[in-house]
């Protein structure tokens, strides 16, 4: 299976919606496993965490794109952590993505 392509979109198990830069700096940044709900890759490809606190390990769980879960996740972010913004519009996913406000840069 290939890397996941950067950014990583990194639910937690409230459902906050993390854009991180890439796989070293997402590991890094995530505490806990546990912390981990869902999340994908630039592709929107989905992802799994293993490993212990401080030192997890993100993957790809799959090859196939999830570019409507993807979607569906980020509007339930919006309306339920950022209110009064909307999410990107765009309709490429590349677009959509590059759009997405990202942690640490």
């Amino acid at each position: 299976m290939t890397a996941p392509t950067a950014p990583l979109i990194l639910f937690d198990d409230d459902h906050y919606m993390y854009v991180l830069k890439d796989r070293a700096f997402a590991e890094a940044w995530w505490e806990a496993p546990d912390e981990f709900a869902v999340g994908f890759d630039a592709l929107a490809r989905p992802l799994s965490m293993t490993g212990e606190p401080l030192d997890v390990r993100l993957a790809l769980a799959g090859e196939e794109s999830d570019e409507a879960e993807l979607r569906r996740l980020v509007a339930e972010h919006y309306r339920d952590h950022l209110r009064g913004q909307v999410p990107p519009r765009a309709t490429a996913l590349a677009d959509f993505v590059a759009a997405l406000p990202r942690e640490g840069c």
